[in-house]
């Protein structure tokens, strides 16, 4: 077990001195951990390069399976732990879409399950071995080793902007948009293209375009009046039930990348999140009807 500890923390941090400095052993205690796995296996696991080192293909391969197996240990130990007491499940979703589409919703499964603790976190990184989460959501399609995933909400995406710019500079037509400041964010920078070649307007100028980092920022400045945005239906219903962000054009509407969730495979079958994936595919299926 050392040596696969030293190995782990060696793989995941780039690193021996590192390791060994998460580890509170030594540099040397690392290494030789190390070098008697590679004896025991008949193959290197890394590669040096000065002060850093890489796994290797079989390497990489063996990080992947043991890192898993370290998660499911945890996760059996924290359920075992919790058993009789409050369960924390740890959320790793979007900033956007936590923000316009789940926080609103949150209550209805809190009070249906009043022992399930959610420690909600807002990523849009790739997830991999690394992260330490229960269940994460992000845009697909995904496929990765390790993890069970489920495609759950599809967008659509439709103009959108504030009922004081339509005031300012209306838009009844899609080549009204000529006369607007088109918003979008570095995450979705194709969706304008996207919609404008369905619109049947691809050569469309705008009077300006703004590009944000984040996608709610865009959205913000959408509620702002600054400019219009395209936004994804039903992440953004909310917004529109409550006026602050209406559709000026009935379409087309266009289909943009679907919303999948992600649970290590070791945690599939926890009763506290299957509880959370079925209560996610019913407010979707709610919001269809």
């Amino acid at each position: 077990m050392n040596a696969l500890r030293a190995f782990e923390a060696a793989a995941r941090l780039g690193s021996f001195s590192a390791a060994a400095e998460s580890l509170y052993v030594t540099h040397g205690a690392i290494s030789r951990q190390v070098r008697s796995l590679e004896e025991w296996l008949g193959t290197a696991l890394f590669e040096r390069h000065g002060r850093r080192v890489v796994l290797t293909g079989p390497g990489r391969e063996y990080f992947l399976a043991v890192q898993s197996a370290f998660q499911n240990i945890a996760g059996a130990t924290r359920r075992v732990s919790e058993t009789g007491t409050q369960r924390r499940l740890t959320l790793d979703a979007l900033p956007t879409f936590t923000m316009h589409w789940l926080l609103p919703r949150l209550t209805r499964f809190q009070l249906r399950h009043p022992g399930v603790e959610l420690n909600l976190i807002t990523s849009d990184r790739p997830p991999d071995q690394s992260m330490d989460f229960d269940l994460a959501i992000r845009r697909g399609p995904l496929e990765l080793p390790g993890y069970v995933t489920r495609e759950f909400l599809v967008e659509r995406e439709i103009p959108v902007c504030s009922p004081a710019l339509l005031k300012r500079l209306p838009l009844r037509e899609v080549r009204d948009l000529k006369r607007h400041t088109l918003l979008s964010s570095a995450g979705r920078h194709l969706s304008w293209q996207r919609w404008l070649s369905e619109a049947g307007a691809q050569g469309l100028e705008p009077r300006g375009r703004q590009q944000f980092d984040h996608f709610y920022l865009t959205l913000q400045a959408a509620v702002d009046g600054i400019g219009v945005a395209l936004g994804p239906r039903p992440v953004i219903d909310r917004e529109l039930d409550a006026g602050r962000l209406v559709m000026p054009l009935p379409g087309p509407t266009v289909p943009s990348r679907a919303y999948y969730w992600l649970v290590p495979e070791g945690r599939a079958n926890d009763p506290a999140l299957r509880s959370f994936c079925d209560w996610l595919l019913e407010e979707v299926g709610s919001a269809h009807d």
